[in-house]
């Protein structure tokens, strides 16, 4: 396990400089924030992660405390990652984590179960490596599939696949019928991301994809992450392209805004679910 700390840089992370343009993240973590709470010093953290992730996450919650362990299903995302982080990060299988029983106090776990055929395997092992009293928080996107920007993703062509998932998503009753069947109680919950930053994030995310197909096309067969870049030199190549976006970035931020008009009436197209471990 590792202990929270800052990390010295003397000129700011590309990690960081993408995060600090994202939309969906940064409620993502605004939410995540609320329902772990303030850690303790003495805590023992996971994180949980499914690729999509440069280590932005984990660096901005190691800011909140306590003593974090990462964990990371995808390998091939691990090395920039723990260079990042000056940390180690663990290669997780989701049916197997390799951890003691009782090892943490918390798991977060960001956008794992819609890429598993089946979950089940993997909510078992978050019951095991909980301490009793201890909780998970599970989030992935609202399998709700009557929403409206889902429905629009589909005909533009923007499916699971595309974001290489197995499923949509779930929505929060799901969730806390799988956290059930898994031994937690079901705990707090919330939604972000309303359809207004979903239907801006997806004209950021189809654009990309275009390019891609564009870049493709041209003979550039290097392999980038399906949504968007997730190394160091993927970065470079669409610097021209990142620029832009940060010019209309204050205009995306602003549009976002406008998830508070919904947010009384509706789910947002994002959840999380806290699972609770009993004491006995």
């Amino acid at each position: 396990m590792t202990q929270s700390a800052a990390l010295p840089r003397t000129e700011r992370p590309w990690q960081l400089r993408l995060f600090d343009k994202t939309l969906k993240k940064k409620q993502k973590v605004a939410l995540l924030s609320r329902l772990l709470g303030r850690p303790q010093a003495s805590d023992r953290l996971l994180l949980l992660t499914n690729g999509d992730n440069n280590g932005a996450m984990n660096y901005v919650l190691r800011r909140l405390g306590g003593c974090w362990t990462w964990g990371e299903c995808e390998a091939a995302a691990i090395p920039e990652m723990q260079q990042f982080l000056g940390e180690p990060v663990v290669h997780c299988l989701p049916e197997r984590l390799d951890f003691p029983d009782g090892a943490f106090d918390a798991v977060v776990v960001i956008d794992v179960h819609e890429h598993l055929v089946e979950t089940a395997p993997l909510n078992r092992e978050l019951f095991r490596v909980v301490r009793p009293g201890g909780r998970v928080i599970v989030t992935t996107p609202n399998g709700d599939l009557r929403k409206l920007a889902v429905r629009l993703k589909d005909r533009v062509g923007m499916t699971k696949d595309t974001y290489g998932h197995v499923r949509v998503g779930y929505t929060i009753d799901e969730h806390r019928r799988m956290l059930t069947d898994a031994g937690f109680r079901p705990g707090a919950s919330g939604s972000y991301s309303q359809l207004p930053t979903e239907m801006v994030e997806l004209g950021i995310n189809l654009a990309y994809v275009k390019l891609l197909s564009r870049k493709r096309a041209a003979g550039e067969h290097e392999a980038h992450g399906p949504i968007a870049p997730s190394t160091a030199d993927q970065v470079r190549k669409v610097e021209k392209t990142l620029r832009l976006y940060g010019a209309i970035y204050p205009f995306c931020r602003a549009v976002t805004a406008l998830d508070v008009l919904f947010a009384p009436f509706s789910t947002g197209y994002a959840v999380a679910v806290v699972g609770e471990k009993p004491t006995r």
